[in-house]
């Protein structure tokens, strides 16, 4: 027995919906109320993809059954949206959605901006991705071999600690990031620092890669 059913009202399925019967259900609903294809029902579409991202994440759907959308607020999950287009990719695509992706692990998103037309048709798009990669010529040093040495400004903690008297008998102390090494601890004379990297131990490498968007079925 659940404490309210708004959620599973607005996808239109009964509270012993199954997690595939939610997911089709949205998927219609997210293709109708598309904000490309009906501009005034921004505010509808927000809900639909709401009461998804509750539903469709056992844990949220637990408490949601338990407590209600209060309960959901109070859990500290605010007021769930798929603000982001690549939030609805991967819902239509096998994705997981953000919370997914978070639990994953901190991914890099990139954003792939598809057309209503391109779900009903399915698309083939480029999609330009940079990385950092360890640097091949210092092997990740940054530069010569024994050339770097622990930041003389900040003894090695990549932090500098400032005293600062704000008043009689009062004094503040301010942490910042060490100027020097910028807050890595360690440093590099320029004139040993390689050229490959500048030091920075990493280069950043470009990837051209295809995605393939299927059409979906309505």
């Amino acid at each position: 027995m659940v404490k309210e059913t708004q959620y599973y009202d607005i996808l239109g399925v009964k509270p012993s919906a199954s997690p595939e019967e939610i997911k089709k259900a949205y998927r219609k609903l997210a293709l109708k109320y598309h904000p490309d294809k009906n501009p005034d029902e921004g505010e509808k579409f927000k809900l639909i993809s709401q009461a998804y991202e509750v539903l469709s994440d056992p844990k949220k759907r637990d408490i949601y059954d338990q407590g209600g959308e209060q309960a959901i607020k109070e859990g500290g999950s605010g007021s769930p949206s798929f603000s982001s287009p690549m939030d609805i990719f991967d819902m239509f695509f096998g994705g997981g959605g953000r919370m997914a992706r978070e639990r994953r692990g901190k991914n890099v998103v990139h954003q792939l901006s598809v057309t209503l037309e391109d779900l009903y048709n399915g698309v083939t798009k480029k999609l330009a991705l940079q990385k950092n990669v360890i640097c091949e010529k210092c092997e990740g040093i940054g530069g010569k071999k024994g050339s770097v040495e622990k930041c003389p400004l900040c003894k090695g903690r990549g932090m500098q600690i400032h005293i600062q008297q704000i008043g009689p008998g009062m004094v503040q102390q301010i942490q910042t990031v060490c100027i020097e090494c910028k807050g890595q601890g360690e440093r590099i004379n320029p004139k040993d620092r390689c050229e490959s990297c500048s030091g920075a131990k990493v280069i950043r490498e470009k990837k051209i890669i295809e995605v393939h968007v299927e059409k979906v079925k309505p």
